[in-house]
């Protein structure tokens, strides 16, 4: 999977082909799908790291997914040739965030601290339908799970790549 670099935000991977006039089937990799509704043009990502830039011509939505026509893909076949390219945006045009929320890809990479000392880096964000977890790793590929709390995380510096922690007794022997 193609990460997003400094200067792309990844929004849609195409999955599968959808009809008879090249149209694709995309996973939304977005928590924002009204962005469809202002884009007219997108970063096709291809997955040996290519980029091209491809104008879409309409979009909707089917279940959890949005159908994407881009410009010059007009038939299935020209459609298959998209299966498993992202689409992406230009990072200054992604959604502005409330100032104490971030993007997971911003935390992916952060060093954890407790006061001065690391005790590992981001490895993901875990989705629980209520508080997300850090997960973190140490140098030795411990894993360790840090509620995404305020009462936990005392502060986050995106551009410092660090993430300041109070883990209550315990947490990180769990």
């Amino acid at each position: 999977m193609t990460e997003p670099g400094s200067d792309l935000v990844l929004i849609a991977r195409a999955v599968k082909t959808h009809g008879l006039k090249g149209e694709v089937v995309a996973e939304l990799l977005t928590d924002f799908p009204e962005r469809f509704e202002d884009l007219e043009e997108v970063v096709l990502l291809s997955p040996g790291g290519e980029q091209k830039t491809g104008n879409i011509e309409d979009f909707w939505f089917q279940k959890d997914r949005v159908v994407l026509k881009i410009a010059g893909y007009d038939d299935v076949d020209a459609a298959r040739g998209l299966i498993g390219y992202e689409f992406a945006v230009p990072e200054s045009d992604r959604v502005q965030l409330e100032e104490d929320e971030f993007y997971d890809w911003e935390l992916e990479g952060c060093t954890v601290k407790v006061g001065d000392h690391s005790i590992g880096q981001v490895r993901s964000v875990m989705k629980t339908g209520g508080t997300e977890i850090l997960v973190v790793n140490d140098e030795s590929g411990k894993e360790m799970l840090v509620p995404l709390a305020s009462e936990i995380v005392l502060a986050i510096d995106t551009s410092a790549k660090t993430i300041l922690v109070d883990p209550p007794e315990g947490l990180l022997d769990l």
